[in-house]
């Protein structure tokens, strides 16, 4: 059997989301459950949020508009992450390792809050430097 040949068949295997599902496909097509990926979502654009308020922090005295536009997105994408986070942890029926996402939702909770107050830092920066320059 040539390598292509075990890569077709397994993507074209059916998905599974629950790991009962996937007892005779194997460990790797487990995709994880609804909640975990909405978890993981939510934790990846809180992530977003703290590397682009990162960036808009330190780029507010060198870009033209003063990382105004950087410091907004960051709050908004912070806001988003850190409230998806909150509500995942609100409603989630159970502890770490039942697939209910809750490590996803603390990790997204915890960045949105750090990218918010990153883009609030940055946007208040940059009304200074407008302010003063």
């Amino acid at each position: 059997m040539s390598v292509l040949f075990v890569l077709a068949a397994q993507a074209a295997s059916p998905v599974c989301t629950t790991s009962a599902e996937c007892a005779g496909q194997g460990v790797d097509t487990f995709l994880g459950t609804p909640e975990r990926i909405w978890a993981s979502v939510a934790a990846l654009v809180a992530l977003g949020s703290v590397v682009i308020g990162w960036l808009a922090l330190r780029s507010v005295r060198r870009i033209g508009n003063g990382g105004r536009r950087g410091a907004i997105v960051a709050v908004v994408a912070g806001l988003i992450g850190g409230l998806n986070g909150a509500v995942k942890l609100a409603v989630a029926d159970g502890g770490l390792g039942t697939g209910n996402g809750v490590f996803g939702a603390a990790l997204a909770l915890v960045l949105g809050l750090v990218g918010a107050v990153l883009g609030g830092l940055a946007l208040a920066r940059s009304r200074r430097t407008e302010l003063s320059g």
